[in-house]
C-alpha cells in the first residue's frame, strides 16, 4: 500500500472524480458548456459527495482497507475552509476524495470504476 498524506490522495482523486463526471456527462449527450457545468455540479459539490459517501456506508459498499482510508480523510487535519458547506460536510466529501485517489494511485481502475457506477445508480 502506498502511503500518502490524505490530501495529497484527496487532491488526486478530486481531479479523477471530475474527470469521471466529464466523461458521463459527455456521454449522456450534454453538448452544451452551461448544461454540462450544471450538471456536473450535482456531482462535485461537498454535499453531493458527502451525500453519496453516506449512502455507499450505509449500504456497506467499501470493504475494511477502504473504511480506514476513509476515516483517515475524514479525520485529517487541513488548513483551507469550505467556502459553501459545513465543515463536517468538507470532510466527508474530502474522504471520498481520498478513497478515489488510493484507487487511482494504486492502479485499482476497476474499483474507482465500482464506485463511480455505484453513484451513477443513486443520482
Amino acid at each position: 500500500m502506498n502511503e500518502f498524506n490524505s490530501i495529497v490522495l484527496a487532491y488526486i482523486g478530486d481531479s479523477v472524480y471530475e474527470l469521471y463526471v466529464r466523461n458521463y456527462l459527455i456521454n449522456k449527450n450534454i453538448s452544451k458548456v452551461n448544461d454540462l457545468q450544471k450538471e456536473a455540479k450535482k456531482y462535485v459539490s461537498a454535499k453531493s459527495q458527502a451525500l453519496f459517501l453516506k449512502n455507499m456506508i450505509d449500504n456497506n459498499f467499501f470493504n475494511e482497507e477502504e473504511i480506514e482510508i476513509l476515516k483517515r480523510a475524514r479525520n485529517s487535519k487541513t488548513n483551507s475552509k469550505p467556502k459553501n458547506t459545513d465543515i463536517l460536510t468538507y470532510k466527508h466529501s474530502t474522504a471520498l476524495e481520498a478513497l478515489i485517489g488510493y484507487c487511482y494511485i494504486n492502479n485499482n481502475i476497476e474499483r474507482n470504476d465500482q464506485i463511480m457506477n455505484y453513484i451513477w445508480s443513486i443520482k
